[in-house]
Formats: structure tokens, C-alpha cells, sequence
């Protein structure tokens, strides 16, 4: 991956791609699910204390090979105390599209056809650089897994690849693993050869066939990662329009494996939904906007909106170019319009605060408007303070409200107010300089210019007019 990050924790929708696998592993609800680290194991296990606390986690001290990996895991498991027994299911790390159902099939194949091993495999389209599954004719029991290099050319036209992923009878297995050999290239210990051991001593070996070949994608650089992550895409936006969303275009459309959605949401072009973002019945998201953390109510309207860990009402109107920080928490039929930002600010139902302001650290009542350019100052240098603005408010364009400061309910303040003063309900608050006109100041001090020559028409003319 050529990255500081170790190349499981590289992350697409929303998951990284140790995160996927474990994810897909707990809808088999094991009774054990072990991780095997090595390289970076303190960044991977800080990781999955996070998104599983539950998983255990085996130290792979030296990098010997698949079977010693899984050699690992199981002594691990023995040494804390767990029998042995019943079957292993073995997945690789970087398969971020493989899904539970796939390892549930291979499970239910594994026991319904009595095997010993039970290899996950795939039928491909160029199965150039896999191994090839080689069956034996009437019983389709697996022979060999022959890798592209060893195979002849009758088996290089075999499509059926093995995949990595394995179900193993348990006692079988840690007895196969303590007789697979080290006298290859590479000095290891390879999980494949418990295969040929077991198949010797008599016991058989199938394959269950992955309904779709691209789950078993493997990632090993940005170039696969990025193919992943569209596929995925994919998959999820198809299934949110299966439920009755419209994706206006899937291939502008971002979303999260934990984004949910409710019947007849609408999402347009250019929209990226993130982490735990719901959207409503009815609601529209997009064009352009980018949702983290954030539900949206239903006949919600938001366009051209930034929102992380925001609460969006129903029949709030959202956009376009705003900023929701998080806390914010829009009332049904609010709005939070052009060039408006907001941080820790509830909002009641009917509040409309329409354009190029910024609401932080506030609690807006019911109905209230509030005007245009707007700036609630709510931080002092050193702590950030509250302001309360009422229901049924009205305050002007241009007002600073210099927190703390409570506006009561009906109140209405005067545009360009700077509000450092509790203002009571029902009271009109004005808090800026008397208008002073200097006559004659431009003929004074820019004479010539084209402002002082059309001062000067103007009063021609209207001297005119008088007489």
C-alpha cells in the first residue's frame, strides 16, 4: 500500500478491511472469532478493541505462512481453555466484499457434504495467477489446488480458483497442521497443504462455489482498494434502491455501509452519506452534500450542505452552502439557509434563519427569524457561553448577540445591534450609534472627484426642481 497505516486498516465505505471481514464473520455468530496479527499488531488490535471488543487477537510473532498463522489461533485458543471441536471457518484479512452470506453457504456445504475441508471457491472470467480447483469426475470431490505456474494446460483452462477461504473439520485440522512441512521456496508453513494430508488419510475434500466471483477480491494496493470500494458502492446503493430510495446517479453517490435509509428518499447527484446518516421518508439530500453522523427527518430538504453529528427536523430546509456543526439540532420546518453556520445550536420548529450568519452555543424557540448576518458571539477567548433567543422573535440584520444573553419571548432587536444585554419579551432592542449626516464633506475633502461632481449634479438638479 506504500502507507504509514498497515494495509487491513486502509478503510473503504466506511469500514477498514479487517473491519468488513470481522463484520461479515459475526453474522456466522461463531463462538469464537480470533484475528491473527503480526506486522503493526498494536495500531490493528487498538482497532479492533474499537469496532469488536469482543474479537481475541493471536500474536504471529514471525511471518511463517498461512498454516502457521492458523497454527497460531488455535493454539491460542486451546491455551485459554476452548475445545477444539466442530468447524473452523478461515477467512483472509483483505476480502472487504466478502459477506456473511457467502460464509454461511460454505458452512452449510462444509457440513451438509461431510468434508473434512470445504474450500471457498469462485468462478472467474481470466483466472490468470489463481489456483485452479481440480475436482475428480462423478463426485466433484476436490483433488488438488494446483497454483497457475505448476498447472498444465488443461488445468489453465479450469475457471474455478480457490479463494483463500477454507472450512475445516477442527480436530482434523490441528492434526493436519502439526504435519504440514517447511521444504518449499519460501520456508513456510502453507495452509493449503493440509489438503493433500487430509485427502490421504481418507477423508474428503469439497469446494462450495461463491455466487459472485468479485467477493473474493483480495486488496493489495490503492489501485484494488479503490476498485473495492466501487463495487461496494455499488452494491449498497442497489440495495438502498431496491428498498424504495432514489439514487438520481449511483455513480456520483457515496455512502457508508452504516448509512440507512427509509422509503421514497430521495438523493441526488454529487451527495456522499457517511457513518451512522439516516434519511427519512421523503426527504431530499443533494445535489452536493456531504452528511456525516447526521439524520434527516422525513420531507427534509438538503442541497449543497456540509453536516457532521447534526439533527435535521421534519420539513427542515437545509442549504445551499450551509455548514452543520455538530449539536446542532434543526425543529420541524426550520431552516438554515445560504452561507449559514451552526455548532451546538437548537432550533425550534418554524425558526428560520435565512442567510450568511453563524449560530453557535444557542437555543432558538419556536418561529422566530432571525436576520441576515447575524453572528452570535459565543466565545470569549477563553470559554464559549450560551445565548437564548425566544419564540416568536424577530431580530435584525447585521446584530451581534455577545453571550451570555437572553433574548425574551416576541422580542424584536434593531438591525445593526450589537446585543450585549438581556432583552425583555415583547421589547425592542436598538444598540447602535445615532446616524450623524456631515454636509458638504465630499466637495471638501475629494473635490473633482466623479462622487463630488454627481453630489454636485444632483443638487443642481434639485435646486432646479425647487424653483
Amino acid at each position: 500500500m506504500k502507507s504509514a497505516t498497515p494495509k487491513v486498516l486502509h478503510a473503504l465505505c466506511g469500514r477498514s478491511l479487517v473491519g468488513h471481514v470481522v463484520a461479515a464473520s459475526r453474522e456466522l455468530d461463531p463462538e469464537n472469532l480470533v484475528v491473527v496479527v503480526g506486522h503493526a499488531r498494536e495500531q490493528v488490535q487498538a482497532h479492533l478493541a474499537e469496532v469488536d471488543p469482543a474479537v481475541r487477537t493471536a500474536v504471529q510473532h514471525e511471518q511463517k505462512g498461512t498454516g502457521h498463522a492458523v497454527r497460531t489461533a488455535l493454539e491460542q485458543l486451546s491455551d485459554s481453555g476452548v475445545v477444539l471441536d466442530g468447524t473452523v471457518i478461515v477467512v483472509c484479512g483483505d476480502t472487504p466484499l466478502l459477506t456473511g452470506e457467502t460464509l454461511g453457504r460454505l458452512g452449510e456445504t462444509h457440513a451438509a457434504d461431510g468434508n473434512a475441508v470445504t474450500v471457498l471457491s469462485a468462478e472467474v472470467p481470466d483466472a490468470t495467477g489463481y489456483g485452479r480447483i481440480v475436482r475428480e469426475a462423478g463426485t466433484g470431490a476436490v483433488t488438488a489446488i494446483v497454483e497457475h505456474k505448476d498447472a498444465t494446460d488443461t488445468q489453465r483452462a479450469i475457471r474455478e480458483i480457490n479463494s483463500g477461504v477454507f472450512a475445516f473439520d477442527a480436530r482434523l485440522l490441528v492434526d493436519a497442521l502439526g504435519k504440514v512441512r517447511t521444504d518449499n521456496s519460501q520456508g513456510e508453513e502453507y495452509l493449503t497443504d493440509v489438503l493433500g494430508i487430509v485427502r490421504e488419510a481418507g477423508h474428503r475434500v469439497g469446494a462450495a462455489v461463491a455466487a459472485d466471483h468479485r467477493e473474493i477480491l483480495g486488496i493489495n494496493n490503492r489501485v484494488q482498494l479503490a476498485e473495492a470500494r466501487r463495487l461496494l458502492n455499488e452494491r449498497l446503493l442497489e440495495r438502498a434502491m431496491l428498498a424504495g430510495v432514489t439514487v438520481v446517479d449511483p455513480a456520483s453517490t457515496f455512502v457508508d455501509v452504516s448509512v440507512t435509509f427509509e422509503q421514497d428518499a430521495t438523493v441526488h447527484p454529487g451527495t456522499q452519506l457517511l457513518g451512522t446518516t439516516h434519511v427519512g421518508t421523503g426527504a431530499e439530500v443533494g445535489p452536493h452534500a456531504r452528511l456525516t453522523d447526521t439524520s434527516v427527518a422525513e420531507g427534509a430538504v438538503v442541497s449543497f450542505t456540509v453536516a457532521e453529528g447534526a439533527r435535521i427536523g421534519a420539513g427542515a430546509n437545509v442549504g445551499p452552502y450551509a455548514y452543520l456543526r455538530p449539536g446542532t439540532d434543526l425543529g420541524p420546518k426550520s431552516k438554515a439557509g445560504a452561507y449559514v453556520e451552526m455548532k451546538n445550536a437548537s432550533i425550534g420548529e418554524g425558526t428560520k434563519v435565512p442567510h450568511l450568519s453563524y449560530v453557535g452555543d444557542a437555543t432558538i424557540g419556536e418561529f422566530t427569524n432571525i436576520g441576515a448576518a447575524s453572528v452570535f458571539v459565543n466565545y470569549d477567548g477563553e470559554a464559549k457561553h450560551h445565548t437564548t433567543v425566544g419564540s416568536h422573535c424577530r431580530t435584525g440584520s447585521d446584530n451581534m448577540f455577545v453571550a451570555p444573553v437572553t433574548i425574551g419571548d416576541g422580542a424584536y432587536t434593531a438591525a445593526g445591534s450589537v446585543i450585549t444585554k438581556d432583552v425583555p419579551p415583547g421589547s425592542l432592542a436598538v444598540a447602535r450609534g445615532q446616524q450623524r449626516n456631515i454636509e458638504g464633506w465630499v466637495a471638501r475633502k475629494r473635490p473633482g472627484s466623479a462622487a463630488a461632481q454627481a453630489a454636485a449634479a444632483a443638487r443642481r438638479e434639485s435646486e432646479g426642481g425647487e424653483q
